[in-house]
Order: C-alpha cells, then sequence, then structure tokens
C-alpha cells in the first residue's frame, strides 16, 4: 500500500510527499533525519494535514503529482473537504484513492 500526504510546516508552508510507512515517514520529517525531505529540514513539521491511500506506486506519484500542483488555496480547501477531490485532482482514477482518517 501506497500513502500521500500534506504535512503542515512551520510558517503555514504545505508539503506533499508519499511512502509506504506514514509513522515512519512522520518520524523522518519531525526529527529533521538525513532520510527526510530537504524541504521539511529546513521548515520543521507541525502536523499532518491529510492522507490518501492506494495500491501502487504509480498511482500514488500521480496524485502527488496532482496534488503539487494545486495552489494552496486549493490544497486547503482539498485538506478541509475531500468532497472536491474529484473536481480539484481531475483523475480519471480518482476512486482507485482513499481518504484515510488522521
Amino acid at each position: 500500500m501506497y500513502y500521500v500526504y500534506i504535512i503542515k510546516c512551520e510558517g503555514d508552508l504545505l508539503y506533499t510527499g508519499i511512502t509506504t510507512d506514514v509513522d515512519r515517514r512522520m518520524d523522518e520529517h519531525e526529527r529533521r533525519t538525513p532520510k527526510g525531505a530537504k524541504f521539511t529540514r529546513s521548515h520543521k513539521f507541525l502536523s499532518l494535514e491529510a492522507l490518501w491511500s492506494c495500491g501502487d506506486r504509480s498511482l500514488a506519484s500521480k496524485l502527488e503529482y496532482r496534488i503539487k500542483q494545486l495552489t494552496k488555496a486549493q490544497k486547503l480547501r482539498l485538506i478541509a473537504d475531500n468532497s472536491c477531490f474529484s473536481e480539484l485532482i481531475r483523475s480519471e482514477n480518482a476512486e482507485l484513492y482513499c481518504r484515510e482518517i488522521i
């Protein structure tokens, strides 16, 4: 299982990534380890805001790319209300992604 996530960082910034192990990845971001993203080493991790699961890396990478193309306002809207997922992501495979409860 692959996961796509959005985290909030210091300075009211958002970061989007993919992982197979959410707990490990959040720990890497929080502790600012060398395995964590370069972005989160310079912008302190605050919270996990949204999480979606999907079946394979290809789907996860496509969703990560589409989320990264959104404006900050659109990302905040997506975090607050997943019912706009299909509209914002515009993917023919939107039903293959499942919003996880965090």
